[in-house]
């Protein structure tokens, strides 16, 4: 197969996938598309990739041509078409155990990221992520040189699995634990329109449900897919009050991510809804590991322990924390950014399961979601602040210069620094140009104060 004569950007290979500007950064990206394929396939030596794609506009054009570069390689490909990222996980997962081998995915996503971005998530057979320091800098470096040799071309299977996919969820949270509360779904044009259709029927939830924006449409007409920013939830505040409904529920646009606003209106931060989910787990798997960035409120290791878990902090990133899992055999991980992650999922996210244990813990307990939440919310937490800097080297090093002085200090991700009363963590993020700052404190004055503290220093740089 033939390499066109084209220039692709090396910023494109981020530490979690491959993504960019479609228009501008992917010029030529049928050939971007193909290479992709063929290294994947080089990389791993999979003799089967299970591939998907978004509904974003060129993602048909790019996932043809990936499927063309996979087959040149000698792999054969299983296509299942549309999918959301958590289906594509689940086909990922069911095609080869889950286990180590000669197996590969990708998916043609730019997941939150709005219309004018595409590109590639790619995973191994046992759904351990391809990025920085696990396979990335090869694939960038065997798609930037574009040297390939054509092999004998593999077949290709195209599959359907959105059944598979409900009944897995049957399988983990029974439907008569769900009960039947009045929930407004917020898709945003994303890829949960063309999933969660199937499993509100099979949960006997689609009959109270209200749906917003459920059409696929990659030009996102009505918001930004990326539930976890106030200015998304909107339309979404808005119907729960119009329904009266008892939970709003809104996805990014591969839905790997799952946003909640309570009958009120009010949004739930990712790491309480992680504090909620976890004893949910640890029910089933008594004494596990629980895995919690460490973006998140205390109140998220004191809820573990206090259900008989093993709390452990980690880095933020998906790729990080699957491997932790591994490891730990950990039961369950949520993320501040609203990423779930299932020991019975295959390690992946699904933020369909975490809607679902949360519904489940609703009827359980009879209770409405803000009075699941408000024990939660002992200590203020600041969100997540961004800052555009210009020498990070610098703020970092007079941040532990400043700080250092009777706090624990951990060193994972950034730079966290832990007082008896308050903390902050100070990290650049992986995906932008960016730095991430995170405070919480026992009053809201007090955070208040150390937010105003803490940005000062950061402004002089």
């Amino acid at each position: 197969m033939k390499n066109y004569d084209i220039k692709i950007d090396s910023n494109l290979f981020k530490a979690y996938d491959i993504r960019g500007l479609a228009a501008e950064e992917i010029k030529g990206h049928d050939e971007l598309a193909r290479r992709v394929g063929r290294a994947v396939v080089e990389l791993t030596k999979a003799d089967v990739v299970v591939v998907g794609r978004d509904m974003r506009k060129n993602s048909p054009e790019m996932l043809k041509a990936l499927i063309a570069g996979i087959t040149a390689a000698g792999a054969d490909v299983v296509n299942i078409g549309l999918t959301s990222t958590p289906m594509f996980y689940y086909a990922v997962g069911a095609q080869f155990g889950g286990a180590d081998g000669n197996g590969a995915g990708i998916m043609v996503t730019a997941s939150h990221n709005p219309k004018e971005y595409n590109g590639f998530k790619l995973v191994r057979g046992n759904l351990l992520p391809i990025g920085e320091g696990s396979g990335m800098e090869a694939i960038r470096d065997m798609v930037l040189a574009g040297n390939f040799t054509d092999k004998a071309e593999g077949n290709v299977l195209d599959i359907d699995v959105r059944e598979e996919y409900v009944a897995k969820h049957l399988d983990i949270v029974l439907r008569r634990d769900v009960g039947a509360p009045r929930i407004v779904y917020d898709a945003g044009n994303g890829m949960s329109g063309y999933v969660t259709p199937g499993l509100l029927k099979a949960y006997g939830l689609e009959r109270k449900s209200k749906k917003l924006f459920f059409e696929l449409d990659g030009s996102f007409p009505n918001h930004t897919p990326n539930p976890i920013k106030l200015e998304n939830l909107t339309s979404l505040i808005a119907a729960v009050a119009k329904e009266h409904a008892d939970l709003g529920v809104a996805y990014d646009g591969d839905s790997d991510r799952v946003g909640f606003v309570d009958e009120n209106g009010a949004p739930v931060r990712g790491d309480i809804v992680t504090a909620l989910i976890a004893p949910e787990v640890l029910a089933e798997y008594p004494g596990a590991h629980v895995l919690y960035d460490l973006r998140s409120s205390r109140i998220v290791a004191e809820t573990i322990k206090a259900a008989g878990g093993l709390p452990v902090v980690t880095r933020v990133g998906h790729a990080f924390i699957k491997a932790q899992m591994r490891e730990l055999d950990a039961c369950f991980a949520g993320e501040f950014s609203a990423h779930y992650y299932f020991k019975d999922f295959f390690n992946a996210e699904s933020s369909d399961l975490a809607m679902l244990m949360i519904l489940r813990l609703m009827k359980r307990t009879g209770k409405k979601m803000s009075a699941l939440v408000a024990p939660l919310m002992r200590y203020h937490h600041s969100g997540e602040i961004n800052f555009t800097i210009k020498d990070s080297a610098g703020l970092f090093k007079a941040i532990e210069a400043k700080y250092s002085s009777g706090a624990e200090i951990m060193r994972i991700d950034g730079l966290r620094f832990d007082y008896p009363d308050w903390w902050f963590n100070l990290r650049a993020s992986n995906t932008e140009p960016l730095v991430r700052l995170n405070l919480e404190a026992q009053t809201k004055e007090e955070m208040d104060a150390k937010v105003a503290e803490v940005t000062e220093i950061i402004k002089n740089f």
